[in-house]
């Protein structure tokens, strides 16, 4: 396994801290877990409770909507320069709700950051995560083609994650993706409570492989769960910002992509889009010099 816990300096000293780096998107950048007017979220929940007594160093490199490019291009030579000992890469989503997708392209970007970090000695932290046409709840349609890009993602993660002894984190099992307390108002975000399951999860992968020594992150939740009426307000408001947002760049593809899914399935030949996404995929893995992904993307969540 590449990386593992901070050594001690001489024989007989404390060993230094643990130096934690946090690369990704809105979901390591904390949106969902508002604190003292700015963010928090589950990499800075697990930052204090990796060393003895909360002792860490922990710099979070997270952007919100932030693509894998921008991480490679923009976080990973400041992550770099910090030397972390561990280092978690959460990132891909955005990258699946842009008109310019290309799976070949993010897998090599994502393979260079591992590769980059691990080189230095870091243990990554990588997770699976759930499409956000489920998350948003989507006509089919507009769903199953985001559906196949997140699946792509996630197939990548999982062989970068192997490759490099990640420790890696499942997030886009059914149970996650159906709690609806674990999500914020805009459904795409976890919230607090969320937030915190993340982090605890992470802590006891950690803790498993001798990597956490401080307490485990709390669960106890300081805000309730938003109510639908706030889902509603937040939709009303900033979610159309949001929406707004998206659609410059994301609904002329999408819509593209829906009616091809209309036509197929009127025609009885949605595994056509099925067996295109797998041959991407394996073309993608196969640049990365790793084994295509076993079962069909059709079938696969994380």
């Amino acid at each position: 396994m590449p990386g593992g816990p901070a050594p001690a300096a001489r024989p007989g000293a404390a060993p230094r801290a643990v130096r934690f780096a946090a690369l990704g998107d809105s979901l390591t950048a904390g949106i969902g877990d508002p604190v003292d007017g700015g963010w928090r979220g589950w990499a800075a929940l697990l930052g204090g409770g990796l060393g003895p007594e909360g002792g860490g160093e922990f710099r979070n490199f997270a952007v919100s909507g932030a693509l894998t490019r921008d991480v490679e291009e923009d976080q990973l030579p400041a992550a770099l320069d910090f030397a972390p000992d561990l280092a978690a890469v959460l990132v891909g989503v955005n990258d699946t709700l842009r008109c310019a997708f290309d799976i070949q392209d993010l897998a090599g970007r994502l393979d260079r950051v591992c590769r980059a970090l691990a080189a230095q000695g870091a243990v990554l932290l990588t997770a699976c995560l759930p499409d956000p046409g489920t998350m948003l709840g989507l006509p089919a349609p507009l769903a199953r083609p985001l559906a196949r890009r997140q699946r792509a993602v996630n197939a990548v993660v999982h062989a970068l994650s192997e490759r490099h002894g990640a420790v890696h984190l499942h997030m886009a099992d059914a149970a996650w993706v159906a709690d609806r307390t674990l999500w914020s108002a805009d459904r795409l975000h976890p919230g607090e409570r969320g937030h915190r399951m993340t982090a605890a999860r992470f802590h006891d992968l950690l803790t498993a492989r001798g990597l956490a020594l401080g307490p485990a992150p709390s669960l106890e939740a300081d805000r309730p769960p938003p109510t639908r009426t706030a889902a509603l307000a937040w939709l009303a408001t900033a979610g159309t910002g949001w929406v707004v947002r998206r659609c410059q760049d994301l609904l002329p593809e999408l819509l593209r992509l829906a009616g091809d899914e209309v036509r197929h399935w009127a025609r009885g030949t949605t595994a056509r889009l099925d067996l295109h996404a797998e041959h991407a995929l394996s073309t993608a893995l196969a640049a990365l010099g790793t084994r295509p992904p076993g079962p069909s993307l059709a079938g696969t969540g994380d």
